[in-house]
């Protein structure tokens, strides 16, 4: 029975079939349906990157200006375009919403998962294939940093597709000019989504492998000129209209010196201004790569055996699959090494994921063709015992939580259950050290999900492995991150009164009336959700920093920031003032106000909204388009 498994593996590895490569291709939409759709429209919009970028997104349908992005009025020029023109469309399309603002990204993650499919498939054949885009939809990196609106997962596709050209056209005595130019427009829809490092990556990735296979002569081949005009007239034009609408105002620099020194340059030796980002230890940085990896970290160890490290045999002895063994290696050794100089933020190794998850596919790939007793099949199974001690752990860990922490009465707020550690909020994970035993009460459903799921997941693994079938042991593990990352939605929905204001912007929006004035205390970014939930410009005390600072600066900038003598004026006038702010901060927002004249009008999430008039609650309006 075991030596049919084998043949049969054996025979999938190695022939394809379009009846096959149907069912495979099948299995990865399922999956992506299963894990990415359901969380597209029950969540809120978070606080800072999230809603920030969708309300750039928003205002520039309003303004019917592609080039200057804007937020809450004021010119946000520190990112590249291309994410929020997706978004932008979309809108345009399907009407603004929670779905329509998290569709680029979702149909970013089916893409790389297809183009992650054809390279592997290249490399390794169609199960290697399969197995790299199965790792790409179910890890957890992958998952986590595609919860919020942040461009990493589109510079990760338009590198993916671009060295998936390049390694065709490498392949070939002489490459194709399509290919050439495929890959040539690529690199400049990068740079318009993430700037120069999407310049950086793939020029650095290729420029490696080709010294150390000894083919620099192969850059003659690739048709540089055309390639660099094709480049260049998809990547310039908006950075040229960009800078001539955004001219030097002094004693500012301008645009080009904003988006490229400061937001590049600076941002990368950790002094842009202002400075508004935490650091991650780097040995938390390369630890968390094995964590956004899993469940498929466990096999990589074997996966980086396979990497070529002789120089004497990389320009004569390598095969097809040595190369793109070599090629991966840089791909994800260079973006590691890269930021482990830099302003490091736990999404920074996105990018880098990918490339880890085509050499695990196929490691992977090669056990499936493996014979039975070979030392492929060895490692798997060792592996499948790691990975089932670590469901045990997971399974322990979940219960022993749901023992502790007693079950939450229906409308208690979450945040009265946490500990915050505000200093910790610059990092993009930063909420997570708030939770304490009590906390887990109210997430005892994805606990039990997730108990359950690595429990039966890695127990299944180690016994399809145990009788020599790897592809239902891959499918087990992929079925038992469906399940977790589902676990994981309903955990985030859970949370979100924490990390969202969408429910107090809804809350305005059941009372607002013209001429009617909402404030945040702080940051733009600590309330942004309540200024695209209600599609109203809201105005800023104590708080001209962060993303809106450098905007703020152009002459033509709308006044919305208050000092707390120009709020108490403003508090005491004629117009109706909502005052959003963190409950432990609301003696510092009030400083000069009669407290005889501030009414509550909703609380949740440890934030507070406080008005200078009694209000009567009406129907809920949503986010407005």
């Amino acid at each position: 029975m075991e030596q049919t498994t084998v043949v049969s593996e054996t025979v999938l590895v190695k022939r394809r079939n379009p009846a096959r490569t149907g069912v495979l291709l099948g299995i990865l939409l399922g999956v992506w349906l299963a894990v990415y759709i359901p969380g597209m429209a029950r969540r809120g919009l978070l606080d800072d990157a999230d809603s920030v970028h969708a309300e750039a997104a928003r205002e520039m349908v309003l303004s019917h200006d592609w080039v200057t992005l804007h937020a809450d009025g004021i010119r946000y020029l520190e990112k590249a375009p291309l994410m929020y023109w997706c978004v932008a469309t979309c809108y345009k399309v399907f009407g603004v919403s929670e779905w329509s603002t998290r569709l680029p990204i979702a149909l970013s993650v089916l893409a790389l998962a297809l183009v992650v499919f054809l390279l592997g498939r290249q490399a390794y054949g169609e199960l290697g294939g399969f197995y790299s885009a199965l790792i790409v939809e179910t890890c957890i990196g992958m998952y986590l940093f595609t919860r919020f609106l942040i461009p990493d997962v589109m510079v990760t596709l338009w590198l993916a597709l671009g060295l998936y050209l390049f390694l065709r056209g490498f392949e070939q005595a002489n490459p194709s000019r399509w290919l050439c130019w495929g890959f040539a427009i690529t690199v400049a829809l990068d740079v318009l989504t993430k700037s120069l490092i999407g310049l950086v990556f793939p020029a650095a990735a290729i420029g490696l492998f080709l010294i150390l296979t000894g083919n620099l002569r192969y850059l003659r081949k690739m048709h540089l000129t055309s390639s660099i005009l094709i480049f260049l007239a998809v990547a310039a034009p908006w950075h040229i209209l960009a800078a001539l609408r955004n001219p030097p105002h002094p004693p500012e620099k301008g645009f080009l010196w904003f988006y490229f020194i400061n937001e590049q340059f600076l941002r990368y030796l950790n002094k842009r201004i202002p400075h508004d980002y935490g650091k991650v230890p780097l040995v938390i940085f390369w630890g968390l790569l094995l964590v956004f990896l899993l469940p498929w970290s466990a096999f990589l160890p074997q996966a980086l055996r396979r990497i070529p490290y002789r120089l004497k045999s990389f320009a004569a002895n390598l095969d097809a699959a040595g190369r793109a063994n070599l090629l991966f290696a840089l791909w994800a050794g260079f973006i590691m090494v890269f930021f482990s100089f830099s302003s490091r933020q736990e999404y920074y190794s996105l990018p880098a994921l990918p490339a880890l998850a085509l050499l695990t596919g196929g490691w992977l790939s090669s056990e499936s063709a493996s014979q039975p007793g070979s030392f492929l099949r060895r490692a798997g199974r060792i592996s499948s015992w790691v990975l089932l001690a670590v469901g045990v752990a997971v399974f322990a860990v979940t219960m022993i939580l749901i023992a502790l922490s007693k079950p939450v009465p229906p409308g208690t707020d979450i945040a009265d259950l946490l500990t915050q550690h505000p200093k910790d909020y610059v990092l993009s994970m930063g909420h997570v050290l708030d939770l304490t035993f009590p906390a887990f009460g109210a997430f005892h459903g994805p606990l039990w999900g997730t108990g359950m799921a690595f429990l039966v997941g890695t127990a299944l693994n180690w016994l399809f492995r145990r009788r020599g079938s790897s592809f239902q042991g891959n499918l087990a593990l992929a079925g038992m991150m469906v399940v977790f990352l589902l676990c994981v939605n309903s955990a985030l929905q859970t949370f979100e009164p924490v990390i969202s204001s969408k429910r107090l912007a809804l809350d305005i929006n059941r009372v607002y009336q013209p001429g009617d004035i909402i404030v945040i205390h702080g940051d733009y970014e600590d309330g942004s959700t309540l200024n695209f939930y209600t599609g109203h410009q809201v105005e800023i005390l104590n708080g001209r920093e962060a993303d809106l600072w450098y905007g703020s600066l152009f002459p033509d900038a709308p006044h919305i920031f208050l000092n707390n003598d120009s709020f108490a004026e403003l508090w005491k006038g004629p117009h109706r003032v909502f005052l959003f702010t963190d409950l432990d901060r609301e003696p510092d927002a009030l400083r000069g106000i009669d407290r005889r004249t501030v009414y509550m009008f909703a609380r949740e999430g440890g934030k507070v909204l406080l008005a200078n008039r009694p209000i009567q609650q009406r129907s809920v309006d949503g986010p407005k388009g």
